[in-house]
């Protein structure tokens, strides 16, 4: 398959080009695991370097780069990146392309004509195009720093990624672009939100579509979004849905489409114990080997940086330079609409409705090269609001609707040049400046130096003439249509406020009649509310620092006794308890016993805490599968994707909304209400566990319902299930799927904390390994360090780094 991929550059790189590189990169895969681990120690020349650099590598094998010269540091960088996770680079990069049918076969050509329709390479290019020459420079640098790794080990690839069969093609400047593209797209709650609703609106009516897509606990339902779509026929007219949302179900598989969390937090001098300030930042995703985030540490002339950086991006996305700590959260942002197109087949074309009137619409020819398939091509259409999705699904389509995605332009974007300046700011001022700069995506950015913290949030938000983008809008009306896009001016941020910290986790950030529209998708609060109960007590320092990293208190627990002991539910739902039968009756007086005696500390061993999860599955079902249901329906696959990504319908009905229609049971002739599906729901909690571990309730322990699962790229278990703790509401994430199972989904990918009273500031640790290289000890070798809580320290005093790196390095040559 190694041809096809090259001939579609053709028209940029030229014939000869083209067969020379695959010519260079092809060859006998004859290895053995240990020869695809380069080398850790000795000598290796490298053609494109300018002077010797030193690798040296600490006990979890995170890089140590020293060099003499900052190009030379990126070319190392993209060496090391690619010695590490070539795999991961590959894949990543053919994901943004709509490529990976190439490499995996015809099962992921959903997800890749999703991609060819979202179209992160003309994002990429626009990007790349609008930086700085200084910044095309690095880029350059470090993909001929990647490209020495392949030229080198091209016959000695990973034994995962040999067994594919697909030959890389060579490292471009913009293809780092095209990662950080992609990185900006997998931050997106609510287009897969979007898509969900429309899935459900084949099964519920529309009025009741607001019922399902609360924005947050204290907002109004979006009544006003449901009624944009009142009186527009959705079921069976929208033609190539089921295989849209098929391909977003396997981007979010593969942690690319709205998958993410993160809690970050700086703790002012005055609330800290040394009085220098301190910050903490951690990432939640998919369990997965490798992980996204890869350490990394450079040293070189005018130039230090170490923290977190993912293979593909010569910058270090997070992290220390000595001066400044900076870290990042998702926003959520609502930087993204679903628009609904009139379609109508007119001859041989396909036109779409502008108010009133009939255009064609644009076509845009793609092919497909799948694995053991013959190549196909297909036509993605285009409307003024952007390409549709479904018409990239192979369909065709004819009188019915299209579904536009409308994303930002990224013209006039300096988001990379921004990154960069941030890794170099030397105080809090600097680096909020820097990342203002930082429009091509939306991230809470926390910073940090001795004396002062600060936050600020990066971003493109539209301005729309009407509606909040929660719900997908009539596209051929124009009222819905963008204006432009926000003030940065107008972005939310903080500089050393009175109470002494900062913190986010994906939470509501701004508040009602904020002057911008941010997002309706946010995170539920209750990380974000725990931040500010343990960030506003006492005074902090690193050990209480590790303790919030792996708090597992949630506070929506306390939330749902206050709301069963609330006047209007105490009563009536004692009453519901005692109309069950005798034996249903019991357990669910049980079941409300141990929850009004949860302290919500979901720790691995409680029996509590399992008995707090099983209801809330069990009212999840009764609340709304009737409606939904059954459960391998598209509708309630759905409801529950949709519940996975922001503040939940589950989540609002139990504290609240006492008048919605879905308290009903609709297999039932008579008319039901919240207390007697609350009552029904206790007692199915009880029942659910004893079925699922035993009739000794002493042997209950959330631990035996809720486990990790380490798997690696092709979805192999490469670790044991382990006992977990905690859920999507605990700082110590641990997510799981409200209406399906209770396996983790989220977990923290990387920790670092950077403690300014400290002499070496910077701990950081990753979450499974270093390499994503299945030979290499480093693969797996961080996840006990991650279980038991231990950091490895990253020394930026050159005078630390022998005891951290020891003095074993590989010193690379400039190559003839």
């Amino acid at each position: 398959m190694a041809s096809p991929a090259f001939t579609s550059f053709l028209p940029r790189f030229g014939v000869a080009a083209a067969v020379t590189s695959v010519l260079s990169l092809g060859g006998c895969q004859t290895w053995n695991a240990q020869d695809t681990l380069p080398p850790t120690s000795g000598v290796q020349p490298l053609k494109g370097l300018a002077q010797n650099v030193s690798v040296r590598r600490n006990a979890m094998g995170m890089p140590l780069i020293e060099s003499s010269t900052f190009h030379d540091a990126l070319f190392t960088l993209g060496y090391v990146h690619a010695t590490d996770r070539i795999y991961q680079m590959v894949s990543m990069r053919l994901l943004a392309q709509g490529r990976l049918a190439q490499m995996s076969g015809p099962q992921m050509l959903d997800a890749d004509r999703y991609m060819r329709a979202v179209n992160l390479k003309k994002s990429a290019d626009e990007l790349y195009k609008a930086s700085s020459p200084r910044l095309k420079r690095f880029f350059e640098v470090y993909a001929r720093g990647v490209n020495a790794y392949l030229f080198r080990y091209r016959d000695k690839l990973p034994a995962d990624l040999a067994a594919t069969g697909y030959q890389p093609e060579y490292w471009k400047p913009e293809d780092s672009a095209l990662i950080f593209c992609l990185l900006n797209f997998s931050q997106s709650a609510n287009l897969p939100q979007e898509i969900s609703a429309l899935v459900m609106a084949q099964t519920v009516t529309q009025d009741k579509l607001a019922w399902l897509s609360p924005s947050y606990p204290d907002e109004k339902l979006p009544l006003a979004e449901a009624d944009k779509l009142q009186g527009i026929k959705l079921n069976g007219t929208l033609p190539g849905l089921a295989e849209v949302a098929n391909a977003g179900e396997q981007l979010g598989a593969l942690n690319m489409l709205g998958g993410t969390a993160s809690n970050n937090w700086a703790i002012a001098p005055q609330r800290s114990r040394s009085g220098k300030s301190l910050l903490a930042s951690d990432s939640q995703l998919p369990i997965g080997v490798p992980s996204l985030w890869s350490f990394v540490q450079i040293r070189a002339p005018k130039y230090q940086a170490a923290g977190v950086s993912i293979a593909g991006l010569p910058l270090v996305l997070a992290g220390f330079n000595g001066q400044v700590a900076w870290s990042m959260t998702a926003v959520l942002g609502d930087n993204q609409d679903l628009f609904l197109e009139k379609l109508k087949r007119q001859g041989n074309g396909l036109s779409y409705e502008v108010g009133g009137k009939w255009q064609p619409v644009m076509v845009r020819n793609e092919t497909y090269f799948i694995k053991g398939q013959r190549p196909i091509r297909e036509a993605v259409y285009e409307t003024r609001h952007g390409a549709l999705l479904n018409s990239a699904q192979g369909t065709a389509l004819g009188n019915g609707f299209g579904l536009a995605l409308q994303q930002p332009n990224l013209t006039d974007d300096k988001s990379l040049d921004a990154f960069f300046d941030l890794t170099r700011a030397q105080n809090v001022e600097k680096a909020s400046d820097a990342s203002r700069e930082i429009r091509a995506i939306a991230l809470n950015m926390v910073f940090a130096d001795a004396r002062n913290i600060g936050w600020q949030v990066t971003g493109r938000f539209p301005n729309r003439r009407e509606g909040e983008g929660l719900l997908p809008s009539p596209g051929w009306e124009g009222r819905y249509d963008w204006d432009g896009y926000a003030d940065p001016m107008l972005h939310p941020y903080d500089q050393d406020p009175a109470q002494g910290w900062l913190g986010t986790a994906n939470q509501r950030v701004i508040p009602h009649g904020y002057g911008m529209q941010l997002s309706n998708s946010w995170a539920a609060p209750e990380r974000g509310e725990r931040i500010a109960e343990l960030a506003g007590s006492g005074k902090q320092d690193t050990r209480s620092t590790i303790a919030m990293q792996y708090d597992q208190t949630s506070l929506f627990a306390s939330k749902l006794k206050k709301m069963f002991e609330a006047p209007g539910m105490s009563a009536p739902l004692k009453q519901a308890i005692a109309a069950l039968p005798a034996a249903e009756a019991g357990k669910a007086r049980e079941a409300y016993s141990r929850l009004m005696a949860f302290d919500g500390k979901l720790s691995a061993t409680s029996t509590d805490a399992a008995i707090y999860a099983l209801f809330l599955q069990a009212s999840m079902q009764q609340i709304f599968l009737d409606e939904l249901g059954p459960q391998n329906s598209p509708a309630w696959k759905a409801f529950v994707a949709s519940g996975k990504l922001s503040y939940s319908a589950q989540a609002d009905h139990l504290l609240g909304r006492e008048d919605s229609p879905f308290w009903d049971d609709a297999r039932t002739p008579q008319k039901e209400d919240k207390p007697a599906i609350l009552a029904r729901s206790l007692a199915a909690a009880i029942s659910a566990g004893e079925s699922q571990m035993g009739g000794d309730r002493k042997a209950w322990q959330w631990g035996k319902l809720h486990h990790y699962e380490w798997k690696d790229v092709r979805g192999q278990t490469v670790r044991a299930p382990m006992s977990a703790g905690g859920d999507h509401t605990t700082l110590n994430m641990a997510a799981y799927t409200w209406g399906q199972d209770f396996n983790v989904t989220l977990a923290p990918a990387m920790r670092f904390i950077v403690d300014f009273g400290q002499t070496e500031p910077l701990l950081a640790q990753n979450g499974s390994g270093q390499s994503g290289n299945p030979a290499s000890p480093n693969y797996l070798n961080g996840i006990e360090p991650w279980l038991k809580g231990q950091y490895q320290s990253l020394p930026m005093q050159p005078q630390n780094f022998d005891k951290v790196y020891g003095k074993t390095r590989l010193t690379l040559v400039p190559g003839k």
